[in-house]
């Protein structure tokens, strides 16, 4: 078994956390501007939806690391302490991202929200004999109630991981891992709750009419695959840096590897696969209208993307061990699913239903002839790369800021020696 000398390690961040903190702050704010200067581009609605996609990007990173923080504690793993502090500080982020949060907020609580959610808007609702039964659950007022506890939830989980871990390192106390997993179980039984429940408020919601049981199961996947992705660079990175060198090896990438090709290709695929052949084998119109605008026009090439772009390519290059376990291979595979994940997400949140083109149409063919590119939300433009990446540089800011205040590994926590003499066989 192997032994890893931690004492020739850099395990602190130092002014590069600094660095990163202030640079990718400072970015993340100027984007966030010039994205509301270049809000003209689609017009003030196009642009509240975009804000809703980058925000949601943000949010299913944190989300993802929670789930991988939570699930080390529900399951006493060993293996992945020496990755864990990273996860808590990307989770973390559940502390402040409320504040992202804010100008969807203010739409909805100033009488505004149905230029972002159909449901939000008196006048049809009165007018629409679904969509007034649905009333009781989809209201402002419950849903700004479910959102504030929510955010209330997510920031009491990430804050109570983060803040026992370090405290552990600096009072060595091992009661403090025990604590952790103790209040696991219920934890991981609030995430799945919470998360579920945000899919189908700030994403299922869009379009009110529509609804299926697995969309919460796959905002989990898109989650995760985020999840990975991101700390697989971030921990490339790092080394690159100079820190966790010693401490984080390429047992650690090739089980992170694992994971991303476990969670965020295959499962992801099972689930999307699943819901779409449910669905479409079905043939409900009220259920197959959230298919229609995401395989007409622009959109089929996204669909097609994502299929290939998130389960054929990666599937290949993960498939065997050797990508898994060689950082520069792993990390840029990684990156890739950055791009897919966020291309993914923006496929969840953009695309609309021409309800009168639906009401109209007899067919499928007659159907295709009567929608419009716009019709269909279609609006690629600047402001949809720049919030994303602004709001990814703020995310990265956070953590810097979490991270520079203490070990970028667990020094204390009694499964430690096992991670660093961690091998795959």
């Amino acid at each position: 078994m192997k032994r890893i000398d931690l004492s020739r390690d850099n395990l602190a961040l130092g002014s590069f956390g600094g660095t990163v903190f202030v640079v990718s702050g400072v970015l993340g704010l100027a984007g966030l501007g010039a994205s509301y200067g270049l809000k003209g581009i689609g017009g003030s609605d196009a642009f509240m939806k975009s804000w809703l996609f980058a925000f949601l990007v943000v949010l299913a990173v944190c989300l993802g690391a929670l789930f991988f923080t939570i699930l080390q504690h529900l399951t006493k793993a060993g293996w992945s302490v020496a990755v864990r502090r990273i996860s808590e500080g990307i989770a973390v982020n559940l502390s402040w991202i409320w504040v992202l949060f804010i100008p969807i907020f203010v739409l909805m609580v100033t009488g505004n929200g149905g230029h972002l959610f159909p449901w939000a808007d008196p006048d049809l609702v009165a007018h629409d004999h679904l969509l007034h039964e649905k009333a009781p659950y989809l209201n402002v007022t419950f849903w700004s109630i479910r959102a504030v506890i929510l955010f209330v939830i997510w920031a009491l989980l990430a804050r109570f991981y983060f803040g026992l871990s370090c405290r552990q390192d600096s009072t060595g106390d091992a009661r403090s891992t025990t604590t952790m997993q103790w209040c696991a179980p219920l934890a991981m039984i609030l995430y799945a709750l919470t998360q579920t429940i945000a899919s189908y408020d700030w994403i299922m919601s869009l379009q009110p009419k529509w609804f299926s049981t697995m969309f919460g199961v796959y905002f989990f996947a898109v989650s995760v695959t985020g999840f990975f992705s991101c700390i697989l660079v971030l921990i490339f990175f790092l080394q690159k840096s100079g820190r966790v060198r010693e401490a984080i090896t390429r047992e650690h990438y090739h089980d992170l590897g694992k994971l991303l090709f476990g969670f965020g290709v295959v499962f992801w695929a099972y689930i999307g696969y699943s819901q779409y052949m449910l669905i479409w084998y079905a043939n409900i119109p009220i259920e197959t209208s959230w298919f229609f605008p995401r395989q007409l026009g622009s959109w089929y090439w996204v669909s097609m993307l994502l299929i290939y772009g998130h389960f054929i390519l990666p599937f290949l290059l993960l498939v065997t061990r050797w990508t898994k376990r060689f950082k520069g291979s792993i990390a840029l595979i990684a990156g890739w699913m950055i791009f897919i994940f966020c291309v993914d997400v923006y496929w969840l949140v953009i695309p609309s239903v021409p309800e009168v083109a639906l009401a109209g149409a007899e067919s499928y063919d007659q159907l295709v002839e009567a929608v419009t590119p716009a019709s269909l939300g279609w609006q690629l433009n600047a402001v949809d790369f720049l919030l994303p990446l602004s709001m990814l540089s703020l995310l990265l800011s956070g953590t810097m800021f979490s991270l520079r205040r203490c070990s970028l590994v667990p020094i204390s926590d009694p499964r430690l020696e096992e991670s660093l003499a961690f091998e795959n066989f």
